[in-house]
C-alpha cells in the first residue's frame, strides 16, 4: 500500500475575500488619492460665516393681513320689469297715490294700488324669495326701511308695498 500524504488542517482564522470586492476596494482607494493629490495645492475657499445674532438685523413688526375680499357682483335690477303694488295701512288719504307716482317716477312697473286691512308694523316693502334685490332697491328708492318675504294673500310674483304712515 501506498502511503496518502498528511493533509494539514485549515486555518479558520483568514477570510477569503470575491475578487469584485477586492477590486472596488482598489479602485476607492486609487481615487481617493488622486482626489488628494489633485486639490492638495488648490487655495482655500472657506468662508467666514457669521450667525445671525453677530450680525443684527431690522425685522419689520409683522403686520395682520387682510385676505381680500372679492365683492360678491350684485345682481342687476331692471326695474321696469318688476310689478309692484303700493297698498295703504294708514289713515293717511291718498299715500297709496302718492308713493305709487314716486316709484313709477324711479322706473318702477306700479300695476295696482288700494287700501291694506291688517296689522303691520312699520312700512314693508314684501317680496318673494327670486325678488329679493328688486325688493331693496324698491325700499332704498322710496326710503322705506323694512323688508320682508311676502306672505298670502299677496301675489308671488311683484313687490307689495304696504304703508303704515311711517315713510312717504
Amino acid at each position: 500500500m501506498t502511503a496518502t500524504p498528511a493533509r494539514r488542517p485549515r486555518s479558520e482564522c483568514g477570510a477569503a475575500f470575491p475578487s469584485p470586492l477586492v477590486m472596488l476596494s482598489v479602485i476607492a482607494i486609487a481615487m481617493a488619492g488622486f482626489t488628494f493629490a489633485a486639490t492638495r495645492d488648490a487655495p482655500a475657499t472657506e468662508r467666514k460665516i457669521t450667525t445671525a445674532a453677530a450680525t443684527p438685523v431690522e425685522t419689520p413688526e409683522p403686520t395682520a393681513v387682510q385676505p381680500t375680499k372679492k365683492p360678491k357682483p350684485q345682481p342687476v335690477v331692471k326695474r321696469g320689469e318688476v310689478y309692484v303694488e303700493v297698498y295703504n295701512n294708514s289713515g293717511i288719504k291718498g299715500l297709496a297715490a302718492t308713493t305709487a307716482a314716486k316709484a313709477t317716477q324711479v322706473g318702477w312697473q306700479v300695476v295696482g294700488e288700494d287700501n291694506w286691512y291688517g296689522a303691520i308694523p312699520a312700512s314693508t316693502v314684501y317680496h318673494p324669495q327670486r325678488l329679493q334685490a328688486a325688493a331693496k332697491q324698491l325700499a332704498l328708492d322710496l326710503g322705506i326701511a323694512r323688508t320682508a318675504l311676502a306672505v298670502e294673500p299677496m301675489k308671488m310674483d311683484r313687490l307689495t308695498i304696504v304703508l303704515t304712515g311711517d315713510a312717504a
